[in-house]
């Protein structure tokens, strides 16, 4: 049976090392064809290996001896901290050819630097965070960008709209994903000046299944398989539409405590399996030579599955 090594890093995470550790084996038992290169504090992998009895059989420990958190300077910290389980794993990647990607759940723009630095293409394009919400219509929408380019110009979001069709491509099977373009109005007059230089960009463009402007409104509906804005919009779309769902489970359970209807309760478990990061498992770093997935800060264990299922279901679509 052919196998995938993924590298983890385990010191990222907000929730510690231990939930960290925890995915990995959940990932192990879930994937028979999964191997996974561990990097963090080795004492403290060891121990966690031994604690949830890991098969070591099918892990790799590499020593790192610093951890990057959200406090460092992403450009900085990719410097002095050389040792840390951040760089040690995109250099790893870098530098083996039997690593198929990366999982990380710590600073998002260290990530996206790192990648730029350890993983660029030939080309060198400009990466870019890609964030899956599930559909209305069933199947996935990819947002590009969520936030790791706030300035754009109509070049850049049409190199967006390649990236994203080429993810959803490579990770859902889809020949010619449809691409919106983010706007506040579905005609093509509508937008700003970006908006409306990109949209002509994106209608001449032959390699885009190009099918107009899409209103926030009907961003999930599944109008389209690829939604591009500048990171700017994007991280508002993924802010807002996290926050609207945490009101909105929020009022639910209020309501089902104060009107005494347990009934509403079941629905709320629901919503949170499909919309949740646990489920999503993370943004994917798009732009590099392979699959690099950020992890929510806050990621449970079954988060860390869902991110190594995605490296593991992206190296899988494109043997």
């Amino acid at each position: 049976m052919k196998t995938y090594t993924v590298a983890l890093d385990v010191m990222g995470s907000d929730k510690g090392p231990m939930t960290v550790l925890g995915g990995a084996k959940a990932a192990l038992e879930k994937h028979a064809d999964l191997k996974l290169l561990l990097v963090g504090e080795q004492a403290t992998v060891e121990q966690g290996v031994r604690a949830l009895s890991i098969p070591e059989d099918r892990i790799e420990i590499l020593p790192a001896s610093q951890v990057i958190t959200n406090y460092d300077s992403p450009a900085t910290a990719l410097f002095e901290k050389k040792d840390s389980s951040l760089v040690l794993a995109l250099s790893a990647a870098s530098a083996r050819e039997d690593i198929v990607g990366v999982v990380n759940a710590g600073s998002t723009g260290a990530l996206i630097a790192g990648s730029l630095r350890y993983l660029s293409r030939p080309d060198r394009v400009r990466p870019a965070l890609a964030v899956t919400f599930p559909a209305e219509a069933g199947g996935y929408v990819c947002l590009v960008d969520a936030g790791a380019t706030v300035d754009c110009t109509a070049s850049t979001l049409l190199h967006f709209a390649r990236l994203g069709t080429e993810f959803v491509k490579d990770m859902y099977c889809i020949e010619r994903p449809k691409v919106g373009l983010l706007s506040n109005g579905a005609e093509e007059t509508k937008g700003n000046a970006l908006t409306k230089e990109t949209h002509a960009l994106l209608k001449e463009a032959t390699d885009i299944n190009f099918i107009g402007n899409v209103e926030g409104n009907n961003a999930l509906s599944g109008v389209c398989d690829v939604l591009v804005c500048d990171g700017f919009a994007g991280n508002q779309v993924l802010k807002v539409t996290e926050g609207t769902m945490k009101r909105i489970l929020t009022d639910i359970v209020k309501i089902a405590k104060t009107q005494g209807k347990q009934e509403y309760l079941p629905l709320v478990g629901e919503l949170m399996r499909a919309y949740g990061v646990d489920t999503l498992g993370g943004g994917i770093i798009l732009g590099a030579k392979k699959p690099i997935v950020k992890a929510h800060g806050a990621a449970d264990e079954s988060a860390i599955v869902t991110a190594l299922g995605m490296v593991l279901n992206l190296a899988k679509n494109k043997a």
